[in-house]
Order: C-alpha cells, then structure tokens, then sequence
C-alpha cells in the first residue's frame, strides 16, 4: 500500500471515478477544473493506491485563532467493493501523521449528519462531536 498526491492531470483523472462515487454530481471535466482551483487554495488530493485507488482524500491546511493551525478533511472516501478492509483507516492514519508534520494541532472535517456509518468510524479513530456547522444557500 502506497500513499500518494495526485500531482498530474492524469493522477487526478484516476481519481476522478472513487470521487464520484462520493460526489456523484461532478463530471469528469468540472472535477478537473475545480481541483485545479481548489490547489491554488492549499487543496491537496491523496490517493491510496494498492493495486488500485482503494481510497482518497482532500485535505487542506488551515489556521484559526481560536485553534491554530489545522489540517482538515475535506472528502474521505474508500471505493464501495474495499469497505471494513482497513483502507479507510490506514489512509485516516497516514492523514492525522501528515498533520503531525505539518505542525497541525487538530485533525477538523464537516461530514453530513445522515452519514452515520461515516460518524462511526470518525469516532473509533478518536475524533469527537465539538461543534455544530451551519450554512445559509442562496
């Protein structure tokens, strides 16, 4: 098992049908626009390649003054056929490592409230329910 950052368009491009599976409204081409622009930001896509993308990830560091500087998880997903085989925790794990190293003080993410097998699976690798997260659409 190797973890890597789609540094290419074509890296990115194998991402793209894992991606899908979590954000099913994305196209290829707009998945491509929008990970470009989201890069210039501190976007980081990651990959978990065992024979094969297995999971992946965006990531992103940030800072707050409340709470320094953070790493957050912006997607995390492992491909539907590869679920409770340990791909998902192994790439959590090398994640909250990188955090580490970047000098992050918090692993942070947002994740849906209906996503309760997500919330599980954040909580048994320790993370905790701390806030609540609003948003206002227009």
């Amino acid at each position: 098992m190797h973890i890597k950052f789609a540094e290419t368009p074509e890296d990115t491009t194998e991402c793209f049908p894992l991606m899908n599976e979590l954000r099913p409204h994305l196209t290829l081409d707009t998945f491509l626009i929008q990970v470009e622009r989201l890069r210039h930001s501190g976007y980081q896509l990651i990959y978990l390649d065992d024979n094969g993308i297995k999971a992946l990830a965006g990531i992103r560091i940030g800072e707050w003054l409340h709470t320094g500087k953070y790493l957050e998880i912006e997607e995390l997903v492992t491909t539907e056929g590869c679920r409770s085989q340990g791909y998902g925790g192994y790439l959590f794990d090398w994640i909250k490592n990188y955090a580490v190293e970047m000098d992050c003080n918090q692993v942070r993410l947002v994740s849906g409230v209906k996503r309760m097998d997500a919330h599980r699976f954040y909580e048994s690798k320790g993370m905790i329910f701390e806030a609540k997260y609003f948003s206002l659409t227009h």
